[in-house]
């Protein structure tokens, strides 16, 4: 059976029918066990650490990294001038992966019990290998308000790489991940008052909503001085997946909040399918945007929805986006490396769109997190903040320190993982074919050589100042990206995790690595 065209489907763990909201509801008083509650001790005391199960994936803490202004290729404006840009960059935020679920030490956390692991969560993900193949870069143990002390380091280390704020998935009207909303509104502005968190709700996930509760529940969000505005001062709602309800619906919720909560709005949808509702949308609407695809040959139609958009005189907010890997759903996307990253920011660049949503900061249950993470570390993110002082400046930043990124996956496309692995991933239809690549792809401040080192094979070539991607076949082991000049080594970095030719469990995601962050770099 062919796999259905790309759309966004809720990970396991989203309740969505009624029935299961009322369990959530009756759940809420439970507390780290599950891995989803906020509540706990008075004073955010911790329950003791459960020993990690035989078999379990550790998550140590990482070795530190170099701070951005010595790990990038290039310098980043300041903040105050990026945000001062009327090109905006917002990041989905999916509140069920917070930087801590339990607040336990990373190595038998929730997500290296439960997560990481296909035993975990009693066995219930042990059909795909586990729910997870990657999470948030661990962090220690906290005191006091733990839970927001770490979202206010998530608002931090997305306005530190340029972004403007955080569009938060409203999964549900009441429960923890609304109440992680909220923290993170709260956290927003903490950090700093000009990050904006833009509401998107959830149309799978509030499916039985009506308009009355959703219109009261975003007039409750709006009171936060960090809620997303458009620059009329209307509060922007953004709907991921809007066409699940019909323009007279979304025309009572708008009604609705500036009748009865004295709350005036409009809607920037985003559709799975935008040509199809544009025009009925267009009367509602500030802007539009569309969910988007995860393979660097299906970008192409960015140009004819940046022109629809504007021909209705909408500002467009583009999709940027790094991989697609579920497990659960048994299906992936060939990024090529980071060849999607760069042809999806590209897109947003030669469109001139107004606004750029990377999908997703942290949705690991899919694999499109930009987030630092225990296997990118901040490979994503930073190459992202090079794209997006493009786009916000009008200017390639020029590049000031050699630095060489290298991705591959730590399998081959092929593999399936051992014998209890009953569900596999397969490659969605509209994809490019899967691959077998390593890349480096090199930040050159002059012509240097560029070279590759796998386990028997070198690959070199003599590279001009400026980006370049250097692809070599996938080997077994590690793999290693330098760069030379005049005899000197300038940057070099090596491959976290080997390649594996006979992997326990299928992982199709492309991990990375920076020289900036964790190789060496020139005089080392």
């Amino acid at each position: 059976m062919p796999l259905p065209p790309h759309r966004r489907i809720p990970p396991v763990r989203r309740l969505r029918l009624p029935l299961a909201v009322l369990l959530g509801l009756a759940l809420l008083g439970l507390v780290a066990g599950t891995g989803l509650a906020l509540g706990g001790k008075e004073g955010g005391q911790r329950a003791a650490a459960r020993p990690l199960p035989a078999g379990a994936a550790a998550s140590p803490l990482p070795e530190p990294v170099r701070p951005a202004a010595e790990a990038l290729p290039f310098d980043l404006p300041a903040v105050k001038t990026l945000h001062a840009s009327g090109k905006k960059v917002y990041a989905h935020y999916f509140t069920p992966y917070p930087l801590s679920l339990d607040n336990e030490a990373p190595g038998a956390d929730y997500y290296a019990r439960d997560y990481l692991r296909p035993e975990g969560e009693s066995g219930k993900h042990a059909a795909y290998g586990g729910l997870l193949r990657d999470r948030p870069r661990p962090v220690a143990p906290g005191g006091g308000d733990w839970r927001r002390a770490n979202l206010e380091r998530e608002v931090r280390t997305a306005r530190d790489a340029g972004l403007d704020g955080f569009t938060v998935d409203l999964l549900s009207l009441s429960g923890p991940n609304w109440g992680r909303v909220k923290l993170l509104m709260a956290a927003a502005h903490t950090v700093d008052p000009e990050f904006r968190i833009v509401l998107m709700p959830d149309m799978v996930g509030l499916a039985a909503t009506d308009p009355g509760t959703l219109a009261a529940r975003l007039a409750e969000l709006a009171a936060s001085p960090a809620a997303g505005r458009f620059p009329d001062g209307r509060l922007v709602v953004s709907p991921f997946k809007a066409e699940a309800k019909d323009p007279g619906w979304w025309r009572q919720v708008l009604d609705t909040l500036r009748t009865r909560h004295g709350t005036d709005a409009a809607l920037l949808p985003v559709f799975l399918n935008f040509p199809a509702h544009a025009d009925g949308f267009a009367p509602l609407s500030e802007g539009f945007s569309e969910w988007g695809n995860r393979s660097y040959t299906t970008q192409g139609g960015a140009t004819a929805d940046v022109t629809r958009a504007k021909d209705l005189g909408k500002l467009w907010m583009q999709p940027v986006s790094v991989q697609d890997a579920r497990p659960n759903q048994g299906v992936y996307d060939e990024a090529g490396n980071t060849a999607t990253l760069r042809a999806s920011w590209q897109a947003a660049i030669d469109t001139d769109a107004d606004w750029v949503q990377l999908t997703t900061w942290n949705d690991y249950s899919e694999g499109t997190h930009f987030a630092p993470s225990l296997h990118n570390g901040y490979t994503y993110l930073d190459l992202s903040s090079y794209y997006l002082t493009r786009f916000k400046t009008g200017d390639w930043p020029r590049i000031v320190r050699d630095t060489v990124y290298v991705t591959s996956r730590t399998q081959f496309a092929a593999a399936t993982g051992g014998p209890g692995a009953a569900k596999v991933m397969r490659l969605r239809g509209n994809s490019a074919p899967a691959r077998d690549t390593v890349e480096a792809l090199a930040f050159l401040s002059a012509p240097a050589a560029v070279r590759v080192l796998q386990d028997g094979a070198t690959k070199e070539e003599r590279l001009n100042t400026g980006v370049h991607p250097l692809l070599v076949p996938l080997r077994t082991g590690f793999a290693t990206g330098e760069i030379w000049r005049d005899g000197t080594r300038t940057a070099s970095v090596r491959t976290a995790y080997p390649v594996e030719a006979r992997p326990k469990v299928q992982d199709l995601q492309y991990y990375g690595v920076s020289s900036g962050r964790t190789g060496t770099t020139a005089g080392e």
